[in-house]
């Protein structure tokens, strides 16, 4: 698996970084887990956890909305389903900026395993299916580190819509891109909405070269597959 720092793994941000924020010290590892929800992601990040632990690699977990910064206030904009895109962008932004300085690049530099649950690519695939410029994105997202690993789980939209009705018999306003207009019914919306963020994900890929995981498949043929990569990865640092 092709490790995405460049050099002797030298950490490296996509952009302009943060001000007075040095990588050069910055020893942990840094792995990403990408999907829309019902892809698997949650399941295979806990298991991943547990595996790491069990085998000595202290991990530590990031992941959308986890900023006591702007969290609980990002989770209350979304109730009224009324945000601008650019709101939503920045809110999403922001949580991540927070997320970034004060918890994955002190891990990293402590020598953890930052696992994160869902990247910048999750915001940029979501904002621009919205509109938003690519350009724009990528400058916003400067502030990024670059990981270790990346995993991109795929699952078909019409595997998605059943996962998430057999697991929340209904579907989320902005998971199914509502506020999009693609369609009065919530169900077609969100076949229309998945589809176009699973194309946007492959557009990214071939920008930022990350693993696209075949996640139709058994959870245990997936998690297999994942600590055989990561593995790998540990190995070669």
């Amino acid at each position: 698996m092709k490790n995405h720092l460049d050099g002797a793994n030298c950490r490296r941000f996509y952009g302009h970084g943060i001000p007075r924020i040095k990588l050069e010290d910055s020893t942990g590892t840094l792995i990403v887990v990408e999907g829309a929800d019902g892809s698997g992601r949650s399941t295979q990040i806990v298991r991943l956890v547990d595996w790491l632990e069990t085998n000595g690699h202290p991990t530590v977990q990031v992941g959308l909305k986890r900023s006591t910064l702007v969290s609980s206030e990002l989770e209350k904009a979304q109730e009224g389903n009324i945000l601008s895109r650019t709101t939503l962008s920045l809110f999403y932004a922001t949580d991540f900026a927070d997320q970034l300085e004060n918890i994955i690049l002190p891990a990293l530099r402590a020598g953890f395993i930052v696992l994160a649950d869902r990247y910048i690519y999750t915001l940029m695939a979501r904002d621009m299916v919205r509109g938003m410029d690519e350009k724009w994105l990528k400058n916003l997202y400067g502030i990024a580190t670059v990981p270790d690993a990346v995993f991109y789980l795929s699952v078909e939209p019409e595997e998605l819509v059943q996962r998430n009705l057999s697991k929340n018999a209904t579907l989320d306003y902005w998971e199914s891109g509502m506020d999009l207009g693609l369609s009065r019914d919530m169900f077609d919306s969100f076949l229309k909405y998945q589809t176009l963020v699973q194309e946007t994900f492959r557009k990214l890929q071939r920008t930022y070269d990350f693993d696209i995981v075949d996640a139709n498949r058994s959870m245990d043929s997936i998690t297999k597959e994942l600590r055989k990569k990561i593995a790998a990865l540990l190995e070669g640092k």
